[in-house]
């Protein structure tokens, strides 16, 4: 373990006279070469450490938060906190802090990242430019590098760390009319090619050449990782135990039944090392392997320690997004419905009805329309209103999964009328 979070922990443990505390950690080490236009702009570097302690007398609980380690800071930290508390009305929801858990076995670490040097990091976005300038247009994006280290201790006995690496790449084309953008995201540098990003950059944008007016409608689509990762991060948020409980989201009296697509499942699990995979959370909640659908059929849900109690369950939490997938390619998927459009990514996206679980949002970084099989030209950007859960039981087929974040491994999907309800000019 880190020694600095040790000495910060000790000096917690012989000050605070609270009845109970939690001690949250997080140093880290950050690389980020930023580029425009064809020439890097910016380096910013360097370390960041940030301290959370969360103190309770009795029932009445108080927090603060600071950013450095020396003595009269860690002072300051303590009496801060425990003056908040006992200033605090009681809470009703507050729960002692966890006790000494059995943490799993995890790797989010890796040397390749760990020893990556600036220079590398800038030898990288010189060859990006070149390749942009040889293919006659303009990249832009960030090369980025972090280290991070994390630690909770309670006083009631628990104590656990966590490491991460994490290396990214993004790049965003412009020739003329034509943008587009690819990133890359993994815990270990050794796993990017900047020859196979770039190719991937300009297989995008020379498809995107022809575009042609296309009118919103519901129509079948594939959706690439990337999109689908954005959209399950916000399905992920409504599937909360007390918010379902109490009314609030699509999955309320839900647990048990077939409510998604009975070619969709989501897990989250320890086992596949492309994936970060927290061995434990804020609360001191342990990481294990969980399968929240399996089949279309919702099984679990996160719930945090407070609800697991009022509900006589588990508490647990949805560390990251695994979705099983199938091995049809993009080629057969487009074989499988008369047209459709291929969608690299959304942003944009924004609830519509929190209660029906209806999103919005828009396309991004090119889209392509097929028929009879074949790419025939790409189109404007489209808004969509969508409802996740729903989308699911229209999957007709699955592809290979992909990395597209360091939190979800998943895969193609090709989805039945798409509801798309409005166009934009570009």
């Amino acid at each position: 373990m880190n020694k600095q979070f040790e000495q910060i922990e000790k000096y917690i443990r012989s000050h605070c006279q609270a009845d109970d505390y939690s001690l949250s950690i997080s140093a880290s080490d950050n690389h980020q070469t930023r580029f425009a236009q064809n020439g890097i702009t910016q380096h910013i570097a360097g370390p960041r450490l940030d301290i959370t302690l969360e103190v309770a007398f009795g029932q009445r609980t108080g927090s603060c938060s600071v950013n450095q380690d020396d003595e009269a800071t860690l002072a300051y930290l303590v009496k801060t906190a425990e003056d908040i508390a006992k200033l605090n009305r009681p809470d009703p929801e507050y729960l002692p802090s966890t006790g000494a858990q059995t943490l799993p076995d995890v790797n989010n670490s890796d040397p390749s990242t760990r020893e990556l040097e600036p220079a590398e990091m800038v030898e990288i976005v010189q060859q990006a430019i070149d390749k942009a300038k040889a293919y006659g247009a303009t990249v832009s994006g960030m090369t980025e590098k972090h280290v991070y280290e994390y630690c909770l201790f309670t006083k009631n006995g628990f104590a656990g760390s966590d490491s991460l690496t994490q290396f990214g790449h993004s790049m965003t084309l412009k020739k003329e009319n034509v943008e587009t953008k690819v990133s890359h995201e993994a815990k270990d540098f050794a796993s990017f090619s900047l020859e196979q990003e770039f190719g991937r950059l300009l297989s995008q944008a020379e498809s995107l050449l022809t575009m042609k007016d296309f009118d919103a409608c519901k129509i079948p689509v594939i959706l690439r990782p990337g999109a689908i990762g954005e959209l399950l991060l916000y399905m992920g948020w409504m599937m909360n135990r007390r918010q379902s409980d109490e009314g609030f989201t699509p999955y309320t009296g839900q647990l048990g039944q077939p409510f998604f697509g009975e070619k969709f499942s989501l897990r989250s699990t320890l086992k596949e090392p492309r994936l970060y995979a927290r061995p434990f959370d804020h609360e001191g909640i342990v990481s294990r392997e969980i399968s929240w659908v399996e089949n279309g059929i919702l099984q679990n849900m996160p719930t945090n320690r407070h609800w697991a109690k009022e509900k006589n369950a588990q508490p647990q939490m949805l560390f990251n997004y695994f979705v099983p997938g199938g091995k049809a390619s993009e080629e057969e998927m487009m074989k499988l419905v008369p047209r459709g459009l291929i969608i690299n990514r959304f942003w944009y996206i924004r609830t519509v009805d929190a209660k029906a679980g209806e999103f919005t949002g828009m396309t991004r970084d090119g889209v392509l329309y097929f028929e009879d099989g074949k790419v025939k030209n790409a189109v404007n950007n489209l808004r969509f209103n969508e409802i996740p859960h729903d989308a699911t039981r229209r999957i007709l087929a699955l592809g290979k999964q992909e990395l597209p974040f360091l939190y979800a491994y998943i895969p193609t999907m090709l989805i039945n009328n798409f509801n798309f309800v409005d166009k934009t000019t570009f």
